[in-house]
């Protein structure tokens, strides 16, 4: 097999020369870097990682293949992959396809022989730009610098209302080998960008749950009579999202437990009052240890944010629950009055650590006290 040749270009005009081991073309967007070891096929297929090329500093990727089972959305999201070695054997029971094959068929850009460790220090001492990926015969570097500069970064982007769901449905999918508990409650769920794994977790505990697009109306959520309403991850920038933040504030005023992750985090925040900024490169990673100030109990969580709610913005009426042990950043909140929480972090994982799922009992036990 011919190898194609590819190139990774940054807005600062470093090159990296390495092997096409996707799709053929060129594509642009903000380069990061994500730490985890596995769950290279769940990060690819991850929502929050839109219009992001995403770059693994684990060296070796591929080596378990792909399959249709570990997929966290139905579509690649994130623009390209940045890896430094393509495994040439995928060995795995439940393989179906390479990485390679999995990239082609889904016509996403991929590239590999690069030096990552040389990219990660210069995302973490530069932050995170914009970069593209080209892929041809015959590459011109100055023009894939110029495509990579016309990328204009995530700040002031709203990519929830891109990669939500169009349609309202319902959900009772559970996670592999374990059987569904029995529950009257009633959950609905606002796809910012949601992840198959959170789906998964919601339904093992039996709620009737109910997905709805980023766009609903409180009105239509109550509507649908739910006992609480669970705020998913999602890409972008938050406070674009005037419509979510809305809708959030319409039913915190009528005391609807609310339990928000990642982006659904970050609204709530907005809705309550508190600010968001754009961080220097993000969380991306399986290995982040958190905090919880109450217990001093540390988890160690995944994670995949740009944006941080800022501490000193929050009002008098929010507590900080969590922080990161990384940066300080704050990774929880609950009101003091109101059933309302939210975590920064993923605490479903997939791929990463099950630390946190506890929190999905807070939300249960919020649920079950308001019903």
């Amino acid at each position: 097999m011919i190898e194609e040749k590819a190139v990774l270009a940054l807005a600062d005009g470093t090159i990296f020369r390495g092997k096409s081991i996707g799709a053929s073309g060129r594509v642009n967007g903000e380069i990061v870097f994500n730490t985890s070891m596995t769950g290279y096929q769940e990060i690819l297929t991850d929502p929050s990682y839109s219009k992001q090329i995403v770059t693994l500093t684990y060296p070796h990727i591929g080596n378990t293949g792909t399959n249709q089972e570990d997929i966290e959305s139905g579509n690649i999201w994130c623009s390209g992959l940045v890896i430094r070695s393509n495994s040439l054997l995928a060995s795995n029971w439940r393989s179906e396809n390479s990485l390679t094959e999995y990239l082609k068929t889904n016509n996403i850009l991929g590239i590999s022989d690069i030096d990552t460790r040389k990219l990660t220090r210069l995302i973490r001492t530069k932050g995170a730009q914009s970069a593209s990926i080209v892929v041809s015969e015959n590459i011109d570097e100055d023009e894939a610098i110029e495509e990579a500069r016309k990328f204009e970064g995530l700040a002031g982007m709203d990519l929830a209302q891109k990669v939500t769901t169009n349609k309202t449905y319902n959900w009772d999918k559970g996670t592999w080998r374990k059987p569904n508990k029995k529950s009257k409650l009633k959950v609905v769920a606002i796809d910012f960008g949601i992840k198959h794994n959170i789906l998964r977790i919601l339904a093992n505990r039996g709620f009737d749950l109910t997905v709805v697009p980023a766009k609903t109306t409180s009105k239509e959520i109550l509507d649908l009579r739910p006992h609480g309403v669970f705020l998913s991850n999602g890409p972008g920038d938050p406070e674009p999202c005037d419509y979510a933040i809305k809708t959030i504030q319409e039913l915190s005023s009528l005391e609807i437990p609310l339990f928000g992750i990642c982006l659904g985090h970050q609204l709530l925040a907005l809705s309550f009052g508190g600010k968001t900024s754009k961080m220097k490169f993000g969380h991306h990673g399986a290995n982040h240890p958190v905090q919880d100030l109450e217990t001093m109990k540390v988890s160690v969580t995944s994670q995949n944010h740009g944006f941080t709610v800022e501490e000193d913005s929050l009002p008098k009426d929010l507590t900080i629950t969590h922080k990161s042990l990384f940066d300080g950043t704050v990774q929880g909140i609950e009101h003091n009055t109101l059933p309302a929480f939210s975590f920064q972090g993923h605490p479903e994982a997939s791929p990463g650590p099950h630390d946190l799922k506890e929190l999905f009992q807070k939300f249960e036990d919020n649920m079950e006290k308001h019903a």
